[in-house]
């Protein structure tokens, strides 16, 4: 009875906890201006980095619709850095050249020199031939609205940022999936978190897919020295040595013109690798305040987890995971709804209660594949 009493307790204390922290976010999130760049024109040189490995079927999509962006042409430059692709990725941007006159093509050295540290090598050699003073990162598997430099460089100018994060889409198309769409949801999520996190200074939190630095703040902390051992944080580990030197000159770009849409993974291991790869850094935060964010939010996970086991044995616990499920939908609900409307997604909220107790399942597996397993991407095996 006591042990009983206890877990009951700590259980309802974490809860309530958890409570807290997700009405944190979606008032933060709702209370975020969105940012109108109409009328004006930047004036920033922009230098647009896409790390690229084996990603023939996608990099002629991405660099038409960059190279259709509303920007002048003469204020920003492509650098494509290839990652050493063993498909036909080299020849299709060298086809490209001939027509897209902004498009610089290049490779890293060796690609056993960085160890696990690819994509930041990547990005590193683009940054060193970059001509432009601020820099923006996507990925070859993104498209973009017109506007979306344009926007980018405007707020850039009006704000004085030294880093900006900014809103990444998941588009499944018209052919969805179960598992697309709980990839969607899943994503529409952190992309609220991101944006209430920034924009409250809470703890640091990007996607590299749509991100602009500028040169100088990027030398300024070193680059990627002291995280370029580490397979993945091109990102968010950049964002907070930049946010530990600029604190105040950090911001997220809540605008639906600086969207940057992706698609999601079609099979569910290149999911799961995808995932745990995105987890396998969250030990190695220097932001702690992220760390403690991460912690709760597994624990809350992991009790469900543990009351559906006691379920079986005891019909007592089942009430008890009917309720808090329950709760925790509900409060997670009103935080993403406001954050699928932004992102012109509200109709995949109907399967947001439906897909919960996969995605509470989910949290855990890959909160623990990202802290001890191993993961493919790219065709390539990384350890941490």
């Amino acid at each position: 009875m006591v042990l009983t009493f206890l877990f009951t307790l700590v259980g309802c204390c974490l809860l309530a906890g958890y409570g807290v922290l997700i009405d944190f976010y979606r008032r933060a999130w709702t209370k975020i201006p969105e940012f109108d760049a109409s009328g004006r024109i930047g004036q920033t040189r922009i230098s647009v980095l896409i790390p690229t490995r084996n990603e023939e079927a996608n990099i002629a999509q991405c660099i038409a619709s960059l190279s259709q962006q509303s920007y002048p042409k003469s204020l920003y430059e492509l650098i494509v850095i290839d990652d050493h692709s063993t498909d036909g990725t080299p020849a299709i941007v060298a086809g490209l050249q001939e027509t897209v006159t902004n498009l610089i093509y290049t490779r890293p050295d060796d690609p056993s020199a960085a160890h696990n540290a690819h994509k930041k090598r990547a990005i590193q050699t683009g940054i060193e031939i970059a001509s432009g003073e601020l820099i923006v990162t996507t990925d070859a598997d993104c498209l973009f609205d017109r506007r979306w430099l344009n926007t980018l460089a405007v707020c850039y100018e009006a704000t004085g940022a030294k880093f900006i994060a900014a809103p990444v889409r998941m588009d499944g198309g018209a052919n969805l999936t179960v598992l697309g769409t709980f990839q969607m949801l899943d994503f529409i999520t952190l992309q609220g978190i991101t944006g209430a996190s920034v924009s409250k200074k809470f703890h640091s939190m990007c996607n590299g897919a749509n991100l602009a630095y500028e040169k100088t703040a990027f030398d300024e902390v070193g680059g990627f020295q002291g995280i370029d051992a580490i397979p993945s944080g091109d990102d968010m580990l950049l964002m907070h040595k930049i946010f530990t030197r600029y604190p105040d000159q950090v911001f997220f770009l809540k605008s639906k013109a600086a969207i940057v849409s992706t698609r999601p993974e079609t099979t569910l291991k290149r999911f799961m690798h995808q995932r745990v790869r995105w987890a396998s850094k969250a030990d190695r935060y220097d932001d702690k305040r992220i760390f403690r964010v991460l912690l709760l939010v597994y624990v809350v996970n992991l009790m469900f987890v543990v009351l559906a086991v006691a379920a079986w044995w005891n019909v007592g616990w089942l009430w008890v995971l009917v309720i808090g499920l329950v709760a925790k939908t509900a409060v997670e609900f009103l935080f993403v709804y406001p954050v699928a409307r932004f992102f012109d997604q509200p109709a995949l909220m109907r399967w947001f209660p439906l897909l919960q107790p996969v995605h509470i399942f989910y949290t855990v597996v890959i909160g623990w594949m990202g802290k001890f397993g191993s993961y493919e991407w790219k065709d390539r095996k990384i350890t941490k």
